[in-house]
């Protein structure tokens, strides 16, 4: 999908692996978007999310699949980066405490901001989501 011999593939992939939040966008059924800020995960093809069983973003996905991933600018709005694509629950992921990816990206936020416990942390949100992506766009 990205092809990181360009600056922007090669930019655009690693914003993806290190940047620790994204605005994870759905659409109500009545076509409000839905933007909402998420912890996530990308592994050059696809982008895993967690999400607690009983949120909006979950019923908007299977309602339309279709949604997008954006990153934050820099402090001059450039630096940006789009993902589009199609979002499903995947019940095949781990528990994001055992995806080792998500767990070692995120152990040091959850141990200063959850005391350490990403077992309780990912009892709550529980659902994961990949979204195959289907264009990364920015500049």
């Amino acid at each position: 999908m990205l092809d990181l011999t360009t600056e922007f593939g090669a930019r655009a992939d690693r914003r993806l692996r290190e940047e620790a939040i994204g605005w994870f966008v759905t659409v109500r059924p009545d076509g409000t978007p839905i933007p909402v800020p998420v912890w996530f995960v990308w592994d050059g093809e696809s982008i895993v999310l967690y999400s607690q069983p009983r949120a909006g973003k979950l019923r908007n996905i299977a309602a339309n699949p279709r949604v997008s991933l954006h990153l934050d600018t820099d402090v001059r709005g450039d630096d940006m980066i789009v993902v589009t694509g199609t979002a499903s629950v995947d019940e095949t992921a781990p528990p994001m405490h055992e995806l080792p990816a998500y767990a070692e990206k995120y152990r040091g936020r959850v141990d200063a901001s959850f005391s350490g416990k990403f077992a309780e942390l990912a009892a709550d949100y529980s659902v994961a989501v990949r979204i195959v992506a289907d264009r990364i766009s920015g500049f």
